[in-house]
């Protein structure tokens, strides 16, 4: 099982991004996905979390309004939308999998749970 984030991109502030993480042999509607991102000197940050059946999504306040995390079944996609974008969001965007049944807030406060990690996509947001 793997996932595969694409969709990254150089924007301008103010602008909109659509990430997508595409899933290989795990189906989204029984796993729980986070949106995470790191920039340079900077710590691992949880943008967002969606429980495995949907019922449960956390948003970090960093993110909160402006960013949206979506689950495409027939394509096997989650989506990360992000609006209103800043410089400080500059960062390697990650996507994160785990077949597990706890809380959107448990997963992205405890990132270690999701066993299953994409490489990355870069986004960068220019001033």
């Amino acid at each position: 099982a793997q996932v595969l984030e694409s969709g990254g991109g150089l924007v301008q502030a103010g602008g909109s991004l659509t990430l997508s993480c595409s899933a290989s042999k795990l189906p989204v509607g029984s796993y729980a996905f986070g949106w995470f991102r790191q920039a340079p000197g900077r710590e691992r940050e949880a943008l967002g979390c969606i429980n495995w059946n949907g019922a449960s999504t956390y948003y970090a306040d960093s993110v909160e309004g402006r960013f949206t995390i979506s689950r495409d079944y027939t394509n096997n996609t989650i989506y990360l939308q992000m609006n209103s974008l800043k410089p400080h969001d500059t960062a390697m965007y990650y996507c994160a999998a785990d077949r597990g049944f706890t809380s959107a807030d448990f997963y992205c406060h405890k990132p270690s749970a999701f066993r299953v990690w994409g490489q990355g996509t870069q986004v960068t947001v220019s001033s």
